[in-house]
């Protein structure tokens, strides 16, 4: 009987676990679900003969060991930190190891081995990053093999609250990890337009926005920047590329609101304050306040601050956050992120019934020399979730890596070494079997006027 533990039954996971219990009556395998909540984990699991719970705890070398020695398939969906650890430990045992998160740079110093030892490690093998980037050599394979090459390319993507979903002033519901939204651009920028590479600091980000319009909607969303797009020209092998972007996707109002928050400096997880959780919120503000010396209400000394309107539209959505009442803050909190984490988990769940979407869509613009002729290949997903605690992002999240676990188990995955989905044995054959289970991309050709240059937003 061949094994797959899991480790993380958080929210991106219920999709995954799910696809692989109902793989497992199939295949005979056993799945072990592994999180530091068991009661959490025992629920992923149930109904299910084939599946397992156990309390985990990561830091437990022992523990950590026992699991992943035990397996075929390690599916890593723990914190990105934790990437290197279970990579090199499952590398250690001679198990292939599945990740969703970024791609830690350490892992390149274990392509050799894992070569030698005919292991897998594949990262980025998720919705963004992982069908992504999937989706994406899947266009630029199809524009190489007409003898065409990329001069421009915009891709966007994200997850939100369906369009009928109005729970909140923000028009964002948490469906994933809650830092990963806190933090969100913390290193900056950087990407190409026209040849020339912008770079954007932390707070500039989310004032460099744009509006974006997405094939089948007609309500226009804003995007920023995403992280460093300019790593994707050498990963996609875009060597005459002239644009490059990768932008986060959201509803109008989303980043105008965020940036105040980012001006204040609450996005930090480097200062651990004495006391917080035992400290109110109208306490916590103060903190980012010059000092009062002129007895002014603290509502109206933040509007101050940040030169906004003092009862417009954001001063509203920071007064709905609840950062000027007068409750406690509670909880396990020690810096002003998980602060912010904290309240955005309590202020936006997605509600009972409600159903969350995400969006990928590539915008690429590609000559064609023999032929004197341009075209714009727009390229875009669109999923829904169930309503019934089954997300659009835990089965787009979770898909991708229980198809490639399934591919190597079922020896369909001749690959060994570290890697992201880019390789087209990867990308060839998991889309292959997204697309039969529904998650597959539109694609809109338009003929455009021939250009050597590039079209951008």
């Amino acid at each position: 009987m061949k094994r797959v533990v899991v480790l993380g039954a958080g929210q991106s996971s219920p999709y995954l676990i799910k696809y692989l219990l109902e793989q497992a009556e199939k295949y005979d395998w056993l799945i072990t679900v592994c999180d530091r909540d068991y009661e959490l984990a025992k629920s992923r699991v149930a109904g299910y003969d084939r599946g397992i719970a156990v309390e985990f705890d990561v830091n437990d070398e022992g523990m950590r060991h026992a699991q992943i020695k035990n397996a075929d398939v390690v599916i890593n969906f723990l914190a990105p930190k934790f990437q290197y650890l279970i990579a090199l430990d499952s590398l250690s045992f001679g198990k292939h190891c599945i990740s969703a998160s970024y791609e830690d740079i350490r892992l390149y110093d274990l392509n050799k081995d894992a070569i030698k030892k005919n292991v897998l490690i594949l990262n980025e093998m998720g919705l963004d990053p992982g069908i992504d980037h999937m989706s994406a050599m899947k266009v630029i394979y199809d524009v190489r093999r007409a003898n065409g090459y990329i001069k421009s390319f915009i891709s966007y993507g994200s997850g939100l609250p369906a369009p009928d979903v109005e729970s909140n002033p923000l028009r964002y519901c948490i469906t994933w990890n809650p830092r990963n939204v806190v933090m969100a651009g913390e290193s900056g920028a950087q990407y190409m337009e026209n040849g020339k590479i912008k770079i954007l600091p932390h707070y500039d980000i989310f004032r460099r926005t744009w509006r974006v319009k997405v094939n089948g909607f007609k309500e226009e969303f804003e995007a920023y920047p995403n992280r460093d797009s300019l790593i994707y020209k050498k990963t996609f092998k875009l060597e005459k590329v002239k644009t490059m972007i990768r932008g986060t996707i959201r509803y109008p109002g989303w980043s105008e609101t965020w940036d105040q928050i980012v001006k204040l400096g609450i996005p930090n997880e480097g200062l651990i304050v004495p006391y917080l959780s035992k400290r109110t919120y109208a306490e916590f503000m103060e903190m980012f306040l010059p000092i009062n010396v002129s007895g002014l209400s603290i509502e109206q000394r933040t509007a101050n601050f940040l030169k906004i309107n003092p009862t417009g539209k954001i001063m509203d959505n920071l007064r709905w956050l609840g950062l000027f009442s007068n409750e406690k803050i509670g909880g396990n909190v020690r810096t002003p992120a998980e602060v912010m984490i904290k309240l955005l988990k309590e202020k936006m769940p997605l509600p009972k019934g409600a159903k969350d979407m995400i969006i990928l869509q590539h915008e690429i613009i590609a000559n064609y020399p023999e032929e004197r002729k341009s075209r714009k290949i727009t390229s875009t997903l669109i999923e829904y979730g169930e309503g019934n605690g089954l997300t659009a992002i835990s089965k787009t999240v979770g898909l991708p890596a229980g198809i490639a676990a399934k591919l190597l188990l079922t020896d369909n995955m001749p690959l060994a070494g570290v890697h992201i989905p880019t390789h087209p044995i990867i990308f060839t054959r998991v889309l292959k079997e997204l697309r039969q289970l529904g998650v597959k991309f539109k694609e809109k050709v338009e003929e455009i006027s021939y250009r050597n240059g590039t079209s951008t937003r």
